[in-house]
């Protein structure tokens, strides 16, 4: 049910409610251990994120359902390979979109799917004209006229005669491109798709003119708007009655809402009562003395463990508070140099960047724990303000595992002192350009961060430091130690660090990794 309401919402183009009713359903199929439900659901969920454009969320949907329909044998599998080439290729990763319709090819050999068949002819069209081979591109529409004839698939029909038609007229073979937008036209009038009617009607004027046929054209032209005003007039009525029925729902949603609040307040007021009439006859029956004075230290025992978790939690936000003067007090210096070592333009720039920096800073700082994605914007920036300050002395590359979930956490500036450390003091004394890797990912129940550089190595590094006249006390550092030791007292698991020296078979040394062991936590 919950399913079925988020592909209506998707319909409307509700996006955010879909979603609500897609993962209400799938924490059902989950716990049901249901692969099938799962799939079909992972697969919608995908499609709406990449109705919104949402690419990257889309594509980490789709691969989830087809991991899971490679497992069951699913027979919808092909269609699935299929929206995985779409998103690749429009994201022009044509390479990629290639492999996945070729892949999603075979498998409708294997699952025939005349429909599903026909729109992998229709996309691998669009591909061969995105890369230029037109020749191609007019092969496969062919063949998805054919795929979608044989089920007597109109719409589908409708569809490729018009992009062979926008093929001929981009190599302006106007004859051939009228013959085909006038079967796409003739098919959508039948039809009463009134979008794909504006659309050919346009088509139609366009190809005119080029022709010099200025009567036909114009008379196209003004079928155009007049299909485009009845598109316009449709899409205000569909609007009209969308939002009547969706008014209408979320009205009956709160009332089944309240009387549902009303009936679990009642179930839990007699629940009560008798709870306590057993409490009472258990009261006289035991040793009253007894059972109080046990009651008594077992809520002794809560206040004292909840003041421990408080407790540890306020020691947890002061050491985050210290964080940030000293993450402050260190860019305050980065500028200082910038502007003296470039001048009003360039300070300009990098001011901006750092303003951006701290609105992100102070953002975090009331927060005990932040998303990785937030943490990783963070470490974005603060690496672009260092590459300006040293005149892009480094590169740098941040990455996450597949299996990094959207709320996972951890505590906000964690990472940025050990990234410090590497670019001042492993890669600025290095003469030649270094690179930052940056990378999270799990490891069974464990978040595991890697900051790894080709600098100078620890050990020449920590040399430098105590040659100098004056050392600096890494203050962040100590403190960033400090958080891994409460968050490991806190969540009573593994929480540390382990500074390694990477070295060659030659003993010659390649950099320094920083690897960070967190226990997995989430926003809640």
């Amino acid at each position: 049910a919950y399913g079925s309401i988020g592909i209506v919402f998707s319909e409307q183009s509700s996006y955010g409610k879909s979603l609500q009713y897609q993962i209400k359903a799938l924490k059902i199929y989950e716990e049901t251990n249901n692969l099938e439900k799962c799939a079909r659901l992972y697969n919608n969920i995908g499609i709406i994120y990449k109705a919104q454009g949402l690419d990257f969320k889309a594509l980490s949907y789709f691969v989830k359902c087809l991991k899971i329909q490679e497992k069951i044998k699913d027979e919808t599998v092909g269609i699935t390979t299929t929206n995985i080439g779409n998103v690749y290729l429009n994201q022009k990763n044509y390479a990629k979109a290639l492999e996945y319709y070729t892949k999603a090819q075979q498998l409708f050999v294997q699952y025939p799917n005349s429909r599903g068949l026909g729109e992998l002819y229709n996309n691998f069209g669009l591909y061969y004209k995105l890369t230029n081979n037109p020749s191609e591109a007019l092969k496969t529409l062919e063949k998805a006229i054919v795929a979608f004839t044989s089920i007597d698939d109109k719409f589908g029909i409708s569809d490729t005669y018009f992009y062979i038609g926008e093929i001929y007229l981009q190599q302006s073979k106007l004859d051939k491109s009228l013959i085909a937008i006038n079967k796409s036209l003739s098919l959508a009038k039948e039809l009463g798709i009134l979008e794909q009617v504006q659309n050919a009607e346009k088509r139609l004027s366009e190809i005119y003119e080029k022709k010099n046929n200025v009567s036909e054209s114009l008379k196209h032209y003004k079928l155009y708007s007049i299909a485009k005003d009845s598109v316009t007039s449709a899409e205000n009525i569909r609007s009209s009655v969308r939002a009547e029925m969706n008014f209408e729902f979320d009205k009956k949603e709160a009332l089944q809402k309240e009387e549902q609040e009303k009936r679990e307040l009642v179930y839990s007021e007699t629940s009560k009562r008798h709870q306590q009439q057993i409490v009472f006859i258990i009261l006289f029956i035991l040793l009253a003395f007894g059972i109080l004075f046990l009651i008594y230290n077992r809520l002794q025992l809560k206040k004292t463990l909840t003041l421990q978790k408080e407790l540890a939690e306020y020691e947890q936000k002061a050491l985050h508070l210290q964080m940030n003067p000293h993450f402050v007090f260190n860019c305050l210096g980065s500028i200082s140099s910038f502007i003296v070592q470039n001048g009003t333009d360039s300070a300009i720039k990098y001011l901006s960047k750092f303003s951006k920096l701290m609105r992100l800073t102070l953002e975090y700082s009331k927060e005990t724990m932040i998303p990785i994605d937030k943490e990783i914007e963070s470490l974005q920036n603060y690496l672009e303000l260092e590459q300006l300050r040293f005149n892009n002395k480094f590169d740098f590359n941040i990455s996450k595992g597949k299996d990094i979930e959207d709320d996972m956490a951890l505590p906000p500036l964690l990472l940025q002192p050990f990234v410090e450390n590497a670019i001042i003091h492993g890669l600025i004394p290095k003469n030649e350009k270094g690179t930052i890797a940056i990378n999270f990912s799990t490891e069974k129940e464990n978040l595991i961060c890697t900051i790894e550089d080709n600098g100078i190595g620890f050990d020449k590094s920590k040399e430098i430091k105590e040659s100098l006249v004056s050392v600096h006390k890494s203050m962040a550092l100590d403190i960033t130690r400090k958080r891994l030791e409460m968050m490991e007292a806190s969540t009573s698991r593994k929480a540390n660090v382990e500074i390694v020296e990477l070295k060659n078979e030659n003993d010659k040394i390649l950099g320094t990794k920083v690897i960070l062991n967190l226990p997995i936590q989430y926003i809640k």
